[in-house]
């Protein structure tokens, strides 16, 4: 610990991301990465917006940005906020609407940012547990609170969370915000954006990393009432007026434009998704129902943290998470065709011995 750091500094447990090892080439099946290219025309428009104007700020509202998001989900621009990925909007919104005083609720397996943000921003975070079959149940969610954070699919489980239950979720707490995370909704479920208009209360965070095979360009949005939209854009001009930059912004804008690319590579992602699940479910392993770009395994026999150790030696990357009721599971990324056959053939060989 540094004698310079502040006492909050030294209370924080950071967000550990996936290793990106560089003494030799893995197959990376760790990150949720889309193992598709970006649209060639996300590539043209950056390509044409590295010019003399680099030079000079990018649009703080990113309004053409913004524009093309609402257009794209039948939204007024008033109810659309985009960001430095969704990441940078979790963090604002963690700052923007929950309340010290009171606790914050968010599943007890979910995506580790979230213990990260209620920590750095001094908040009283109550953990609900999933059931035994890793599911949300929203009843459990009906407890005092200051706000719900529920990542949907969920990450790791990949579990998807219906649209009635949401509804309910948002029914039970007219009065508080409620965050769904769709970070994974592109891949077999079905968006919440659609009751926007129905709940004030509900904003619902997405990212252009995940289907839109943008990881590196770092872009997201919050869709949500005008009331939210301008709870976040108070944080984020208190914070950093111009959070995306021009080349992001163009070809952010060309992504979302280019909805036959996105199309065809989720369909390719999703239906790799399907036949690796029927070879693992072979292999004797457990899968959990997917609507992610990841699968979430558990041998019948094998110890996961074992399985996780020979892959790396393989040189194939996976997930392996050492924490309470999911230390026997993997999270596997969906890679191409041929990257998830070298995978099958690893654990093929592992689970023979």
């Amino acid at each position: 610990m540094s004698k310079f750091w502040s006492p909050l500094t030294a209370s924080l447990v950071p967000y550990v991301p996936g290793e990106q090892p560089k003494d030799k080439t893995y197959i990376k099946l760790n990150t949720n990465e889309n193992p598709y290219p970006p649209s060639p025309k996300v590539i043209a428009a950056i390509k044409n917006a590295a010019n003399a104007d680099l030079r000079l700020y990018p649009d703080p509202t990113c309004e053409d940005l913004v524009k093309a998001a609402a257009a794209y989900y039948g939204l007024p621009a008033g109810q659309v906020f985009a960001g430095n990925g969704s990441d940078e909007i979790l963090a604002f919104a963690f700052a923007a609407f929950f309340d010290p005083a009171k606790k914050l609720l968010f599943p007890d397996i979910t995506y580790s940012f979230y213990k990260v943000y209620a920590k750095l921003y001094g908040l009283r975070a109550e953990l609900i547990p999933l059931d035994e079959q890793f599911q949300v149940r929203v009843e459990d969610f009906r407890v005092d609170n200051g706000g719900i954070v529920v990542p949907n699919p969920n990450a790791p489980t990949a579990e998807l969370l219906p649209l009635d239950d949401i509804r309910k979720l948002l029914a039970d707490h007219p009065d508080q915000v409620v965050i769904i995370d769709e970070a994974y909704i592109d891949f077999g479920g079905q968006s919440a954006i659609e009751l926007i208009g129905d709940y004030p209360n509900l904003l619902v965070v997405q990212t252009l990393s995940k289907s839109r095979s943008l990881a590196g360009l770092r872009v997201g949005f919050a869709f949500g009432s005008e009331e939210l939209i301008e709870g976040l854009n108070r944080i984020k001009n208190s914070f950093n007026s111009y959070t995306i930059d021009r080349l992001a912004l163009a070809g952010a804008v060309a992504a979302i434009e280019d909805d036959d690319y996105f199309k065809g590579t989720t369909a390719k992602v999703v239906a790799t998704r399907e036949r690796v699940t029927e070879q693992l479910l072979a292999m004797d392993f457990k899968v959990t129902d997917s609507k992610a770009n990841f699968v979430f395994i558990s041998h019948n026999r094998l110890e996961a943290q074992v399985i996780f150790q020979q892959l790396r030696d393989k040189g194939v990357l996976v997930r392996y998470f050492n924490q309470p009721r999911i230390d026997g599971y993997l999270r596997v990324s969906i890679g191409t065709d041929e990257e998830m056959d070298a995978f099958i053939q690893a654990l093929q060989e592992i689970v023979g011995k």
